[in-house]
């Protein structure tokens, strides 16, 4: 593993948490750490490790960008590394508010269900 792969790994950790990195890993086969190696690479080691916008910046950005591909399963995990990046509750409902607007109310609607899921499960597990 190069020295990209292995900060993108580092900062998808940080961001998602280990709990779901490893996960992920666990289970993927050859044919599956292709795309891992890729995203880490690619996607976190390139794009998230870039200085020019925070990373509560980047969570919003991902909450609208699969909100707009109206990919649930994408926005629930967002949801929780937004959280964990510094968002409140009311930014990312902010967040899913102007996706209504620009993505369609369906997506948002889709998105909101998720956010509130999300926030039940961390109010269940919180200290």
């Amino acid at each position: 593993m190069d020295e990209l792969t292995r900060e993108g790994e580092r900062i998808r950790r940080e961001v998602l948490g280990d709990a779901y990195v490893d996960g992920t890993l666990s289970g993927a086969d050859d044919f599956m750490m292709m795309f891992h190696d890729l995203s880490h690479t690619f996607c976190w080691g390139t794009v998230w490790a870039r200085p020019g916008l925070p990373r509560k910046f980047r969570s919003m950005l991902a909450l609208a960008m699969t909100t707009a591909l109206n990919q649930p399963h994408a926005v629930r995990l967002h949801v929780r590394s937004a959280l964990r990046n510094g968002c409140t509750r009311q930014e990312i409902g902010e967040v899913l508010l102007q996706a209504a607007v620009y993505c369609g109310m369906g997506a948002a609607n889709s998105s909101f269900n998720v956010a509130r899921e999300v926030f039940a499960e961390e109010d269940r597990t919180a200290p």
